[in-house]
């Protein structure tokens, strides 16, 4: 008996507890309880994320609440009903009454409009602002220096213009500040060197100009530091050297001037170095590359580097891509030695002016392209086959440059020059005179065959010429006459991936790809396309992507290397940007894309709405006069711009507004309303 009073008094209490939890989470203040309603008619949410009779703390999508107060607030993901949709705008007055939110999290919903001066004023708790993708325009205001909690500040991937404020400096609390992929300008803020607890700096893709501050080497928390695709110059500050706990850096696409400071060298915490087409000149420090033993990534391509390649950058342990393309480095190859993992990382030395024989050691590599350099001598069979050789000075190989510029180039250095083999050693007379008999038969037997071959090609020529007068006449059965039949498979050649690898992005391994889309798990799985499987994944810097996973036993091979072809050679702004790869795997392939999070074009012109209403909006005709535009300027591109043009087969509509990512795909975005249509080749 005394047993059963026990557990029944356990259960009161019990019972009691969850009655005050759920008290708690019970939104008991009457002023949060209009402000929700009046932010949840100018969002225009649907009934069935906010119903208006049911407790917000509780029953409302994205809403949540600690001792009956609300503290975050997440529309991201959700949709607007008919009449939001009509008229989506940036109406968040609301939130002032909510005096104790912390976070906001707007990612991907549209607001156009511009940030009223206001907004930094009534939220003084506001630790997280998340406002990527919401086509947000107009300056950034100065209020948002008001801030004086705020940890997380994400703005980038909208249309805002006019200068940084300065205000934002103001903001020591401030981990991570992310205004890429806007149209800013001016200068970047002095102000910036006083956030002293910032990890991420990134004001990628605006039109920034001016310098980079020296007083951005004071913040020694950085972790990341991403200014490229700007128009900054002058010099790079040897004061950035001092962040030791700096990840990654990116400076590349930009207009610097000198060399590359000897200070970066000190990054001892470095994993990836970007600073491409950014114009720097002269030749790496000596010694650069000794102190930054955690490089994985570097990029150094397409600038006006000279000098020596120092021996150092074989000695990375962890490196995965070394590309130094497209500069003046001259002389011969260092002497590798082998350590670490080196010989799993893709090398790209193409196109600077170095010379001399290749090591042999060359053909432990991954992937090495020295294309467009003067190297000379022979390569063995199994060097080839992990390099790219092509316009160089080398024996036997084709598309080599002529003798006249290989001459040209060892004669101007005082170096000699073998002349693809014709300068080897000295031969006596009698094996001089026989072996310009041996030469003589041999040009009689080319004439000859080379006549009966001549022969067999002409009447070739004449029966298939007689066989279509034949047939002229005989109608076109299922649209394909003329066309053979397929090759045979042992008959068909394999195609190479491409040697050109800086159009295609970062490298990642498959351990990490694996990671970021749960194991490839059904979860994470888009859709599964005609030339692969579709993933979506966010990588450890917060950035959504989609993971293409081409199996090789199950897809044509051809079309993947036609795909890579085509983002190895092709830079334009209607192309879905492919982020990165993985070869890792010989017959498993992984193309990284960027994620575009809205719907498709077909579900664009004539989309359902929510399950109230079920009649079809159609886009207004000034947007399909853009997106119309949009297609024709790609195709433009495609037919006229490229050299050879790119002949497409059926054209067919596919993806806009920013699309999900399928097969090889165009898409052109207008950066007003963020409409877009995209195409696929096929």
């Amino acid at each position: 008996m005394k047993a059963k009073r026990v557990l029944v008094l356990a259960a009161l209490v019990f019972f009691l507890i969850q009655c005050a939890a759920a008290q708690r989470n019970t939104l008991n203040s009457s002023s949060e309880w209009s402000a929700l309603r009046r932010l949840r008619s100018s969002l225009g949410l649907r009934a069935r994320d906010w119903p208006i009779k049911a407790d917000p703390c509780r029953n409302w999508t994205g809403i949540e609440c600690r001792e009956g107060r609300v503290t975050v607030i997440s529309v991201s993901g959700l949709r607007r009903s008919r009449v939001g949709r009509m008229n989506p705008r940036f109406a968040v007055d609301a939130l002032a009454n909510l005096t104790l939110l912390e976070t906001f999290n707007a990612s991907g919903f549209l607001l156009p409009g511009s940030i009223p001066e206001s907004f930094g004023y009534g939220l003084p708790g506001l630790r997280v602002l998340d406002l990527r993708s919401c086509a947000v325009n107009g300056a950034i205001p100065s209020s948002l220096g008001s801030l004086s909690r705020l940890k997380y500040l994400y703005l980038s991937d909208n249309s805002l213009t006019g200068n940084i404020a300065s205000s934002l400096g103001q903001l020591n609390e401030l981990l991570v500040l992310d205004l890429s992929r806007n149209f800013l300008t001016g200068s970047i803020p002095a102000s910036f060197s006083m956030m002293s607890k910032l990890s991420t700096l990134d004001l990628s893709s605006n039109f920034i100009s001016g310098t980079v501050p020296a007083g951005l080497g004071s913040i020694f928390s950085l972790l990341v530091l991403n200014l490229s695709d700007n128009s900054l110059t002058a010099s790079i500050p040897g004061e950035l050297g001092n962040l030791s706990r700096l990840v990654e850096l990116d400076l590349s696409k930009n207009s610097f001037s000198g060399a590359l400071p000897v200070e970066l060298g000190g990054l001892r915490s470095l994993k990836g170095m970007r600073i491409g087409s950014s114009g720097l000149e002269g030749q790496l420090p000596e010694g650069f590359f000794s102190g930054l033993a955690q490089l994985e990534v570097v990029v150094l391509s397409e600038n006006k580097l000279d000098g020596r390649i120092p021996s150092e950058v074989w000695s990375f342990p962890g490196l995965r891509l070394i590309d130094i393309s497209a500069n003046n480095f001259t002389g011969e190859l260092p002497s590798t030695g082998l350590n670490g993992n080196v010989t799993q990382a893709i090398f790209n030395f193409s196109n600077n002016m170095l010379y001399g024989s290749l090591n042999s050691s060359i053909r432990f590599f991954n992937l090495t392209d020295l294309s467009g350099n003067f190297f000379q001598g022979k390569v063995s069979d199994d060097s080839r086959r992990n390099a790219t050789l092509d316009r160089n000075c080398l024996q036997v190989l084709p598309d080599q440059r002529s003798s006249a510029d290989c001459k040209l180039f060892y004669s101007e250095r005082g170096l000699q020059f073998d002349d693809f083999g014709a300068s080897g050693p000295t031969d006596s007379p009698s094996q001089v005179s026989a072996s310009k008999k041996n030469r003589r038969r041999v040009y009689i037997l080319i004439g000859v065959f080379g006549g009966l071959a001549l022969s067999v090609v002409m009447v070739v020529i004449l029966v298939l010429l007689l066989r279509k007068c034949c047939n002229k006449g005989i109608p076109d059965q299922g649209g394909i006459a003329d066309k053979g039949p397929a090759p045979d498979g042992d008959g068909q050649m394999v195609p190479k991936e491409p040697s050109e690898l800086s159009g295609l992005g970062d490298v990642f391994s498959y351990e990490q790809l694996a990671h970021v889309t749960s194991e490839f798990s059904e979860s994470n799985l888009i859709k599964h396309g005609h030339s692969g499987d579709l993933y979506q994944g966010i990588l450890e810097n917060g950035t959504i992507v989609v993971i293409k996973r081409v199996d090789l036993h199950s897809f044509d091979r051809e079309s993947y290397i036609r795909e890579l072809e085509i983002f190895g050679k092709i830079s334009h702004t209607r192309f879905v940007p492919l982020l990165g790869h993985c070869f890792e795997h010989e017959h498993e392939k992984l193309l990284v894309y960027k994620y575009m999070p809205n719907g498709d074009l077909a579900s664009s012109f004539y989309r359902a709405t929510d399950l109230e209403d079920e009649s079809l909006q159609s886009l207004d005709w000034i947007t399909r006069l853009k997106i119309a535009t949009g297609a024709a300027e790609a195709l433009s591109y495609l037919h006229h711009e490229c050299n050879p043009p790119l002949v497409h087969r059926g054209v067919a509509s596919f993806v806009k507004n920013e699309c999900s990512v399928p097969h090889c795909m165009l898409y052109f975005p207008t950066r007003a309303d963020k409409t877009a249509t995209a195409y696929v080749l096929s």
